[in-house]
């Protein structure tokens, strides 16, 4: 199992991460792409040029937003082949994809 946790030092930050990535203090530059990935997962034709100019003006090099792409639509795909065919969430996550703390 692994999550957020793991990568990131600050409990109460991956708790903000996890309620409301808008409004967890993020940097510009991450709020920039983390908004260009809710859209690519929401409302891919409305994508284009303009957004990925948005991501280089945010300091985003052409390799990172490639790479950024390439990890959000395959989770995209992953997961629509999953929900059409009902796979059920992992027995370890919770509702919204969290890992639960399991006691020992």
């Amino acid at each position: 199992m692994h999550d957020l946790r793991a990568e990131v030092a600050d409990d109460e930050l991956v708790d903000r991460f996890a309620a409301d990535w808008r409004t967890a203090g993020l940097d510009n530059a991450t709020v920039a792409l983390l908004d260009h990935a809710e859209r690519l997962t929401r409302d891919p034709a409305s994508m284009g040029a303009d957004d990925v100019a948005i991501l280089s003006a945010a300091g985003w090099s052409e390799r990172a937003i490639h790479d950024a792409v390439q990890v959000c639509s395959y989770f995209n795909y992953i997961n629509r082949i999953a929900d059409a065919l009902g796979v059920e969430p992992e027995p370890w996550m919770d509702e919204v994809g969290r890992v639960i703390q399991q006691s020992t």
